[in-house]
This record gives C-alpha cells, sequence and structure tokens, in this order.
C-alpha cells in the first residue's frame, strides 16, 4: 500500500526536536558541545533524514568547536531517538548551524546605522 506521507513527516520532526533538545540538556558529555538552542528540525518525507537546525552562543570558534562535536555525537542522537520515539526507520540525523537571528541582528544593526546617518 503506498501511503502518503500526510502530517506525519512534521510530528515526527516535533518530537525529533524534543528529543534532541533533551539529549543535548541531560545526557550530552561532550565538553565541546556549548550552549546550543535546537531551533528546528525538518525531516524528508521517507523519514530517512533529520536536519537539526541548532543555534550555537559564542564566538566562530566555539561554534565550530560544537557543531564538530554534535556531528560526532550524532549516532548517540539517532540511537537516543530510535528509543524513545520507536519508529520502524530511524532518520539520519544531521545537523547545521541556523545563523538566522544573527543575520536579523546584523540587518537591524545596518538599518540602525542608516537612519543615524539621515539624522
Amino acid at each position: 500500500m503506498n501511503r502518503t506521507p500526510g502530517r506525519r513527516p512534521p510530528r515526527v520532526a516535533e518530537a525529533i526536536r524534543e528529543a534532541v533538545a533533551e539529549f543535548l540538556t541531560a545526557e550530552a558529555r561532550d565538553p565541546r558541545i556549548g550552549l546550543v538552542t535546537v531551533t528546528a528540525v525538518k525531516v524528508t518525507p521517507d523519514l530517512k533524514r533529520a536536519v537539526v537546525a541548532v543555534m550555537v552562543h559564542g564566538d566562530g570558534e566555539a561554534k565550530e568547536q560544537s557543531r564538530r562535536a554534535l556531528t560526532h555525537a550524532a549516532g548517540a542522537m539517532r540511537r537516543v531517538i530510535g528509543e524513545r520515539l520507536r519508529i520502524k526507520t530511524v532518520p539520519e540525523v544531521v545537523f547545521e548551524l541556523d545563523e538566522e537571528l544573527e543575520r536579523a541582528a546584523r540587518i537591524d544593526r545596518l538599518l540602525a546605522e542608516l537612519r543615524q546617518e539621515k539624522a
């Protein structure tokens, strides 16, 4: 039977977001993982891949160090996701840095500078 994905990927994405956030808060032991906020999770329609967007607080080196540590911990997170969600296909976990807030702050600064120049 060929089923259409419907609402399942968004529900699975939200469950993965919660599981990853809980793992990072309570179980992650890698000191290289700094202050990290899970901002979004996108799951492919076939549920084989989950892209976890994270915002890492700190400077450029801290962000890169945290990204590497998160990539290293992806296997452990996949195992945790499989245990908590009890789904047949546990997606591959891939991390990407979410720099949306930084871009927005930069735009706000630039606009403020333009307003000051006009005044």
